[in-house]
């Protein structure tokens, strides 16, 4: 983008030709199957990830190949089986330049090349056990988004002793947010949202059974929530709400 800018300044572009590598330098096409949003990044402050549910694995690899040349790739929702399927051409494509990382409970792929310098804390909660792959699927795209994470995990409403002294931790570690996942009636998020004054970002999960299945009991009671100061996101949304929480400790950073 700067040499394209400084080519117009020079005079050795016109303005529709800036315009126009401008615009199709937004977007790479591969074949017929996927269409890669470099701008993403600029326009929004977050890169493009990768969503691995639907796509066979050689057009996977293809758009994680064409993601690769332009730097950091994460692939979002990929089952350990389906990684150790496409490992060996991963390693290849990514040819010793970026670095591989797996994580089996978030089920997140990344190629880095080195660590981002962490600005800004988050907090991630669970109620149980069960909440933590979506949790950890927050905290991994939180920290990639730059953010320095805390988590505490398995303290929910059952055994409502255990926040406590978690939350208090969090709040005198600064951090600018709260992510809260809970399934069965996701009564956490409002549990800590009468406590803190940070916003909390509550993420129901399908953790449940009965009426509580599928996570729409979890969604509901936290839509409808009568502690203010809550945002909620879809079930099992742990990648939304990560950048949704990393997008509020930017903008606080930057007051």
């Amino acid at each position: 983008m700067k040499k394209i800018l400084q080519e117009l300044i020079n005079g050795r572009l016109s303005v529709e030709e800036a315009e126009k590598m401008l615009k199709t330098m937004q977007m790479v096409e591969l074949e017929d199957f996927a269409k890669i949003d470099t701008g993403r990044d600029l326009r929004t402050g977050f890169p493009e990830a990768i969503f691995a549910e639907g796509k066979d694995d050689q057009d996977l690899i293809k758009i994680i190949q064409g993601c690769a040349k332009r730097g950091r790739v994460m692939v979002t929702r990929l089952e350990e089986d389906r990684y150790q399927n496409i490992k060996d051409e991963i390693n290849f494509i990514q040819n010793g330049s970026l670095k591989v990382e797996y994580n089996q409970k978030a089920r997140i792929l990344v190629l880095k090349d080195g660590e981002i310098e962490k600005q800004g804390k988050i907090g991630v909660i669970t109620a149980g056990t069960s909440d933590i792959p979506v949790a950890e699927e927050a905290r991994v795209v939180a920290e990639e988004a730059g953010c320095e994470v805390l988590t505490s995990y398995d303290v929910g409403v059952a055994g409502i002793h255990r926040l406590f002294s978690k939350i208090r931790w969090m709040l005198e570690e600064d951090v600018k947010t709260i992510i809260v996942v809970a399934g069965m009636e996701g009564a956490l998020p409002s549990v800590v949202a009468g406590l803190v004054d940070v916003p909390v970002i509550g993420v129901p999960t399908s953790v449940g059974y009965g009426v509580g299945e599928g996570g729409f009991a979890a969604l509901n009671a936290m839509l409808q929530s009568c502690a203010p100061g809550i945002a909620v996101v879809n079930i099992d949304n742990g990648f939304g709400a990560a950048v949704f929480a990393a997008t509020v400790v930017k903008q606080t950073i930057m007051d």
